[in-house]
């Protein structure tokens, strides 16, 4: 399964960013957002982040589920739940009412489980 194509529910996604995309600034988006490029800036949303493989994220993210797969330097606030697959790299503070991290993924920071946001 491509990140690029597919996100990891196996669905086509609404949005892509992908390898080789690069951005500096804000990104904000609806439901569903594939990112295997880079960002540097903000990304804000109520839906779905997943982080592609080949993505490099230099950004403070907040978005209600986010799944990492590619590197994230910055803080991640998710209302819902935040995971961090295999091969994954974290360097920031995470804060979701659940946390996933597998045995094969690195993260450096702090983790704050809270309670989920009405």
């Amino acid at each position: 399964m491509l990140l690029s194509r597919f996100t990891a529910a196996g669905k086509r996604p609404e949005s892509v960013l992908s390898e080789g995309v690069s951005i500096k600034g804000d990104v904000t988006f609806g439901s569903e957002l594939v990112i295997d490029g880079e960002v540097e800036g903000t990304i804000k949303s109520t839906g779905v982040l997943t982080i592609g493989q080949h993505a490099h994220i230099r950004a403070e993210i907040s978005a209600a589920t986010v799944v990492v797969h590619g590197t994230v330097d910055g803080n991640v606030f998710a209302s819902d739940r935040c995971v961090l697959e295999a091969g994954a790299t974290v360097r920031g503070d995470v804060e979701a009412p659940r946390l996933a991290v597998d045995e094969n993924a690195s993260f450096q920071g702090s983790a704050k489980i809270i309670s989920r946001r009405s």
